[in-house]
């Protein structure tokens, strides 16, 4: 039987398929008429039929309605910005300029599964941030309406601790969005959430519902402040919380390069161009030099390799054996010719291991033979530690780096790109890896992979999306030009990029000749700009008549369509029209069109991102010429306008097709 959903260009919905899903695999829960029994159900979960209904559960007011509208379908669509794209032929990163919910939901079909990474830095909820309203009106008007009549941005309604439902409109507000985004992870994916003290444990409880409490996979806090204006405990903190999607398939083995190593190396190089070989001229000036670093900068942790030799900067570190009296021999001071003193537990190697690494000058000897012999560590042997919990940073280092990168104090409290990047080197996010944020803010998480690319020649890929915020219009933002949030988001990758081209271009001019630029020296530095707006297909304003049955408001949509839709491919941009449906029958947004010029009688270009393939034809009337053709070549899809199709031709390309034909 038809229904209204049949005849509207919607992304999935994923209610639907989960109840599909169920239908699949336990047909007995299902009545006859295919509605879900639940009784049946409940016996097939407690089949003791108890009764009691206290259980544990972390609820809240408006939990069952969020879960609801997060698997409801979207009627919107994403417009191309060629405008405000950065060289959009050579990248495949994406910006997206909308509401993030119902991006998300625009991105469920193609991108499922498809996501190794999330980063998102939400709204804190500390009384002041905003709350992103779910019905779509927010701050009492239809978002359509704000983004197509102002040019100013969204204004956003604050969540004032006042309010009767503080945590739990912050609460739903994520639980939609978490839900969505799950599903568009990989199997071994990763997210990662910024938040301080205001929700931190509330959004462990959420996360735990969401991925499930077996896939914690831990907490980073963040020092980036010394604030001492609390009145019972200064808080200094923010957390960065990590959930995996499947422990089982990812193995967590995540190593994290230690912090201030090139510090040191550069001071150790300037050492030796200073001393020579004269490595304890070396061991005091690098003694001297550690101490100007307080506890809490990273340098200090690293100050016992204070030593260096021509292998490299060294600890000497013990060389005991773990056990008492586990090797006992002679070892002789290389310069007193005299017997070492001997660790009171013996040595860790045996004779004839002890006798090669003092050949290879392993084994760090004191002045004379009263010191005990030390095993020499290197640095360069050590550089890599597991994912730590704790991070220093000064917030106001990633404040300054924008204000250098834009110009002016646009942003309030960005997060710090440099410690994006150790958590995507750290969680192993390589070649072709796609890591999204939904909450784009001001473009870290863009410049972070834009810059690690760059670092190492990868080819990881970003996805941001950023709701058309208004800036305050006393802002020095909103002064400058920038009247909203994602206008930040977008300026401060294309910097980004202009600022790595300039600098590759200086190390190799040759490659960026006109004769040789391509998208080898580009690297994909560069993103493509959408944004969301309304359908194309006027029929998504179809409102059905309660008073009538579904049959009769399925006619009326059919009468509606064809009124409303007869100019459609000349009223609208062909583009534009080609986006929406390309990306509701789950392509990606870096597909490609290909004119084929095999057909005589329609235009129809051959669309392909990389692992779906369609031949699509918005022409107003499909020829018969077409339609044989289709008859014999049922390789591919084909995707047209209902409207261009009478009965005889529409049949005849379900009846040779079948699932490869598709009537928008």
């Amino acid at each position: 039987m038809e229904n209204i959903n049949d005849y509207m260009p919607l992304s999935p919905d994923w209610n639907r398929e989960r109840l599909e899903k169920l239908k699949e695999l336990f047909p007995d829960l299902f009545t006859n008429e295919g509605q879900l029994n639940i009784d049946e159900l409940k016996k097939v979960i407690d089949p003791q039929s108890v009764t009691e209904t206290e259980r544990y559960e972390f609820r809240w007011f408006g939990k069952s309605a969020a879960k609801r509208n997060a698997f409801t379908p979207s009627n919107a669509t994403l417009q191309f910005d060629p405008d405000r794209s950065v060289n959009p032929a050579e990248s495949e990163n994406l910006i997206i300029e909308g509401e993030n919910l119902e991006v998300l939901k625009l991105l469920s079909n193609s991108y499922r599964g498809a996501i190794k990474c999330i980063y998102i830095d939400p709204p804190y909820n500390n009384g002041g941030d905003f709350v992103y309203n779910d019905n779509f009106d927010i701050d009492k008007k239809p978002y359509w309406e704000q983004t197509e009549v102002t040019e100013n941005g969204i204004k956003i309604d604050t969540n004032t601790a006042t309010n009767g439902r503080y945590h739990s409109n912050w609460l739903d507000m994520m639980y939609s969005r978490l839900l969505i985004a799950r599903q568009l992870l990989r199997d071994d994916g990763v997210i990662f959430i910024s938040i301080d003290e205001n929700e931190v444990h509330h959004l462990r409880k959420l996360c735990e519902d969401v991925f499930g409490e077996e896939n914690y996979a831990g907490e980073i806090i963040w020092k980036n402040s010394s604030k001492n204006d609390q009145a019972y405990i200064s808080i200094q903190h923010e957390y960065i919380l990590c959930f995996l999607k499947n422990k089982q398939e990812n193995t967590g083995l995540w190593q994290e390069r230690k912090e201030g190593l090139w510090e040191i190396y550069q001071a150790f190089d300037r050492f030796s161009k200073k001393h020579g070989t004269d490595w304890k001229a070396i061991h005091a000036e690098a003694l001297e030099w550690f101490k100007q670093f307080p506890e809490s900068n990273p340098i200090w942790s690293s100050k016992h390799y204070s030593w260096m030799d021509e292998k490299g900067i060294y600890f000497p570190a013990d060389i005991s054996g773990p056990n008492y009296g586990q090797y006992r021999f002679d070892v002789i001071h290389p310069i007193t010719g005299k017997i070492c003193k001997e660790p009171a537990s013996g040595w860790r190697f045996p004779p004839e291991t002890m006798k090669q690494r003092m050949k290879d000058n392993l084994v760090h000897f004191g002045e004379d033979e009263t010191t005990i012999p030390n095993n020499k560590t290197y640095l360069k042997d050590t550089e890599f530690q597991s994912l730590t919990s704790v991070k220093y940073r000064d917030g106001r280092v990633a404040s300054k780096k924008l204000i250098a990168l834009l110009g002016g104090n646009f942003f309030t409290n960005p997060k710090d790109h440099e410690i994006l990047m150790q958590l995507f080197k750290a969680v192993n996010i390589k070649e072709n890896d796609i890591v999204l944020d939904f909450f784009g803010g001001s473009g870290t998480t863009g410049q972070a992979l834009l810059e690690l690319n760059n670092e190492d020649n990868g080819r990881r890929k970003f996805i941001l999306v950023q709701i058309p915020e208004a800036t305050g219009e006393n802002s020095e933002a909103y002064k400058i030009g920038y009247k909203k949030i994602s206008e930040i988001t977008i300026e401060r990758n294309k910097r980004v990029v202009e600022n790595l081209i300039n600098e590759n271009k200086e190390k190799a001019p040759d490659l960026f000749s006109d004769e040789s630029s391509n998208d080898e020296t580009l690297k994909g530095l560069g993103f493509k700009v959408f944004k969301l707006v309304k359908s194309n297909f006027p029929r998504t304003e179809f409102a059905p008549d309660p008073e009538k049955t579904d049959d009769e408001n399925v006619e009326l949509l059919k009468k509606y369509i064809a009124e409303k839709e007869t100019q459609l491919v000349s009223a609208f941009n062909r583009d534009d029209l080609i986006t929406e449906i390309l990306l509701k029958n789950g392509f990606n947004l870096n597909y490609r069109v290909e004119k084929q010029e095999q057909f005589i009688k329609n235009d129809i270009f051959l669309a392909s991102d990389g692992e779906k393939e369609a031949l699509i034809c918005l022409e107003y009337v499909i020829d018969a010429e077409t339609v044989a053709y289709f008859k014999t070549h049922t390789d591919k899809k084909f995707i047209c306008l209902e409207r261009a199709l009478d009965t005889t031709k529409k049949y005849n390309l379900k009846l040779y097709m079948g699932n490869m034909f598709h009537a928008f």
